[in-house]
């Protein structure tokens, strides 16, 4: 096809011949707080589901890429910038909002949780209890500070589930468990950080040779301070960009 031809096919196209879902982004936004797996939920204003709890998510504007409108997201309805965020999967079934055929890009964030900053009004990281083992899949069930199940809107808890077993599938292979911790850290709280995604206890002398052994950890040369035990040594991520 010609310059030409193609400028007048484009000249008469008529977007209107096909329908058009609409495009949203939502946002697992997920912490390791004191041994505890928490995800960010907000509370929302607006019907469908109003009063309930979902994901923070958006629709797509019109002249913004997918990553850009993540972003956003992140910074208006969570407030936070500047954190780990990585493309997750697609939910297109057709039946998952009740208001129109909506296909959402869902997306991952990791943060450690002394980012979480302070409370704020219909905005909490609540617990989340993964109610399968290893990388099996499946929903995933949040629950409230009383512990009782908070069901959340649309397929969040499907989204929530996919972000969970993504996370335990690329722990062992990439240094994504870093993003879930501060600057510095001490080799019991990486452990405890790989226990609380994986769910299983592992022992600590094979754990910290294969951390050591890994390339990935250096030595800052300072301990802990102010504790009640025996100061720990600090490390830091050798490659925290390498994700």
């Amino acid at each position: 096809m010609s310059e030409l031809d193609e400028r007048s096919f484009l000249q008469a196209y008529d977007p209107s011949a096909f329908d058009r879902p609409s495009l949203a982004v939502d946002l697992a936004v997920l912490t390791v707080d004191d041994g505890v797996l928490r995800a960010l939920l907000v509370q929302r204003g607006e019907h469908p589901f109003r009063g309930g709890w979902a994901l923070p998510g958006g629709f797509v504007q019109i002249d913004e890429s997918l990553s850009a409108a993540a972003r956003r997201v992140l910074r208006q309805k969570a407030g936070l910038e500047g954190v780990f965020t990585e493309q997750l999967y697609t939910f297109g079934d057709p039946g998952r909002d009740p208001r129109m055929r909506i296909v959402s890009v869902a997306y991952y964030a990791l943060l450690d949780a002394g980012q979480l900053g302070e409370p704020q009004p219909g905005r909490r990281f609540l617990e989340v209890v993964v109610p399968w083992e290893g990388e099996t899949g499946g929903p995933v069930q949040p629950v409230d500070r009383d512990h009782q199940p908070l069901p959340l809107a649309f397929d969040h808890a499907d989204i929530l589930g996919m972000a969970v077993r993504r996370i335990r599938g690329k722990l062992d292979y990439t240094p994504i468990g870093f993003q879930l911790l501060p600057e510095t850290f001490t080799l019991r709280e990486l452990q405890r950080v790989h226990e609380t995604v994986l769910g299983t206890s592992l022992n600590k002398d094979s754990f910290r040779r294969r951390m050591l052994a890994s390339g990935q950890l250096e030595a800052t040369g300072e301990r802990e301070q102010q504790v009640g035990h025996r100061p720990a040594e600090l490390y830091r991520f050798a490659r925290r960009s390498a994700i």
